[in-house]
């Protein structure tokens, strides 16, 4: 069952279902993610709002930030939506936004359909072999 494999988005989803319970479909993303930020209160859960994530070209920092709508628990990147329907492009920022933070958990959470919608994304950040085959010079 997921909750043992990641309590912790199975926690951010928890808080999200209570959100669209109360309030439904049909208001902007900036009152659901006060919703949202109330409701990790309520329930203990480690959060950050506006998180601006730096975002490196060729290993050089830009000068211009992605902002996270919520990072919680400092690992998991939480990216609010009110749309009809979630498409292609908001997964693929999802994967983006993975890379350019360093992160591995996204949940992707769209409070605008008629029965909320998330994706659970998980980038796989391995070391390189070379990395895992280094040792230090004697």
């Amino acid at each position: 069952m997921a909750i043992h494999r990641d309590p912790q988005t199975y926690a951010i989803i928890g808080a999200a279902m209570e959100v669209h319970r109360v309030l439904g479909a049909g208001f902007l993303e900036a009152v659901y993610q006060e919703a949202l930020a109330r409701e990790f209160a309520l329930r203990g859960i480690p959060f950050a709002r506006e998180v601006g994530l730096v975002i490196t070209y060729k290993n050089e920092p830009l000068t211009c930030r992605y902002r996270a709508d919520f990072v919680c628990y400092d690992e998991i990147i939480v990216e609010l939506k009110a749309l009809s329907a979630l498409s292609g492009i908001e997964e693929a920022q999802m994967i983006n936004y993975l890379k350019a933070a360093g992160l591995q958990r996204s949940l992707l959470i769209n409070f605008g359909a008629p029965s909320l919608e998330y994706k659970r994304m998980v980038l796989n950040l391995q070391p390189s072999h070379e990395t895992l085959t280094e040792s230090p010079a004697q």
